[in-house]
């Protein structure tokens, strides 16, 4: 073949790759297919797969300057769009997709980012009830973490002045949206949470669309949301927005002035609380003030009636003491013992004449009681005369038909009056 330029393998892949890259068509193309193959878990950060449809596939690349712009994690068997140029290969000689945009196809980018963070948190845990903290009723300090010219700032700060006076408000200005606002939002919820002063964080943005409400979808300000030790309550955008920050935050609301409603009371509402309070305490109060002066009165006669016992008691005591034996201090028990002893000689000495003295006049007594007795005058034939246990001593108390009973000395005999008897003129 000596009329044939010969060439190498090398010197046809390049010349291939020059065509390739004359071909302005080839230049900025839009290729949509179904990832397979994927190889994205490298340290350069390149990103190597292939794109297929039903009756072809093609090799494709996305490099790291490119790949880091991708918000989504491209899988196996999702169909995406990517634009880049067809380029060949020349070590392979093969051609291939080099992309610079990827997303997937008929959802955005942002929305399937979203999704696969928000499952792959929530397969973590980061969002379960168990880790959210209590919203403190009454936080002395509250700190905003927010753009200090926001209108969603001053929207916070009319509220919270005008609900709850008293709270203290620290600011930490930030970054709301842009490439370097997520990195700005993880460190102020960081830096706030490390100072310690605040009882209580709101972080949020007033409204935008999903790109300009991205840096709160980040990942990395969710997990330091998530180790924050203050409760922290996330107001981003509208009522219909919602971010990775919503679900890992204690608390969501639909805005930032819904989210200073949340964080404090109103004075009104507590001012009412109080007077309600207070009229229920003072009913409390009367209603015991009743009971106590009530069982004062018991307790006051009672006491008034020891007074009087007690009273009577030291009148009494008084009067012992009056005796001899108590009015001297100096009245001892042996001096008590020599003056029984000396009564008791007395005694002694006494007793038989007294002895005597009370036989005789016992003897005197017998002998005159013995004559008076009934039963000496009814063994001279005299009988007592009763009826119904009374004595009969005159004729006038008895008529015909009575029964009586006649005492005689050596018994009773019943006895029935046949007519009446006449007293003696």
């Amino acid at each position: 073949m000596p009329n044939h330029t010969v060439l190498s393998v090398s010197q046809l892949n390049r010349y291939i790759k020059s065509l390739f890259e004359q071909n302005l068509q080839l230049k900025d193309v839009f290729i949509r297919g179904e990832i397979s193959n994927f190889k994205g878990q490298y340290a350069s950060g390149h990103f190597y797969f292939t794109l297929k449809d039903k009756d072809a596939s093609v090799k494709a690349v996305m490099f790291r300057n490119y790949a880091s712009h991708v918000r989504f994690t491209p899988e196996n068997g999702m169909t995406v769009l990517v634009r880049g140029e067809v380029g060949v290969y020349d070590r392979d000689g093969v051609y291939q997709i080099y992309c610079r945009e990827m997303q997937p196809d008929g959802i955005g980018d942002l929305s399937l980012a979203f999704e696969q963070l928000k499952k792959k948190l929530s397969e973590e845990g980061l969002f379960d009830s168990a880790h959210k903290k209590p919203i403190p009723p009454f936080p002395q300090v509250i700190g905003i973490i927010t753009a200090k010219t926001g209108a969603a700032l001053q929207d916070m700060l009319n509220i919270l002045r005008r609900r709850y006076p008293s709270v203290v408000v620290l600011i930490r200005s930030v970054l709301v949206q842009g490439e370097k606002s997520a990195a700005d939002l993880c460190a102020a919820v960081r830096q706030m949470d490390e100072l310690g002063l605040c009882d209580l964080l709101i972080i949020g943005r007033g409204g935008g669309s999903l790109e300009d409400l991205w840096s709160f979808n980040d990942e990395a300000l969710a997990r330091e949301i998530f180790r924050c030790r203050t409760p922290i309550i996330s107001a981003v955008g509208h009522e219909v927005d919602f971010t990775i920050c919503d679900f890992v935050a204690d608390l969501r609301a639909p805005t930032p002035s819904a989210a200073a409603e949340l964080a404090v009371p109103d004075k009104k509402d507590l001012q009412f609380q109080l007077f309600s309070y207070e009229r229920q305490m003072t009913q409390k109060i009367e209603s015991r003030i009743q009971v106590l002066e009530t069982q004062f009165g018991r307790h006051k006669r009672i006491h008034d009636s020891l007074s009087m016992r007690l009273s009577a008691l030291q009148t009494k005591l008084e009067g012992y003491q009056n005796h001899q034996a108590l009015r001297s201090p100096y009245y001892t028990v042996e001096q008590a013992q020599a003056r029984i002893e000396e009564q008791a000689a007395r005694l002694n000495a006494l007793i038989p004449v007294r002895l005597e003295r009370e036989e005789a006049r016992l003897g005197k007594a017998a002998g005159i009681l013995d004559s008076l007795s009934p039963f000496k005058v009814m063994a001279r034939g005299f009988s007592v005369v009763t009826m119904k246990g009374k004595t009969i001593s005159s004729a006038g108390q008895i008529k015909a038909g009575d029964r009586v009973t006649i005492r005689l000395t050596d018994g009773t005999v019943p006895a029935q009056i046949l007519q009446g008897g006449k007293e003696s003129e």
